[in-house]
């Protein structure tokens, strides 16, 4: 495989604004996702996926919503 040039430009990871501390991220889905995981942001107003390096930062707090950011809509039958 070859090396990459030492001046590419690699894009930043991708952020991602959510109104809830806990998150859930699939890489996007389908062939080039990774499996579902959950993440709490505990004490912080960020966490970052382990898969996909994904940010996910919190934007403003709303009640009545649910606990987890869904990244992708699925069909029911996909959970």
């Amino acid at each position: 495989m070859p090396t990459r040039p030492a001046d590419a430009i690699i894009p930043p990871p991708e952020k991602i604004v959510v109104t809830s501390k806990r998150v859930s991220c699939d890489g996007g889905g389908g062939a080039l996702g990774h499996p579902l995981v959950y993440m709490d942001m505990g004490e912080d107003d960020h966490v970052e996926c382990g898969y996909c390096d994904r940010e996910f930062v919190l934007g403003k707090l709303k009640k009545n919503e649910s606990p987890y950011h869904d990244p992708a809509a699925r069909p029911p039958e996909a959970h």
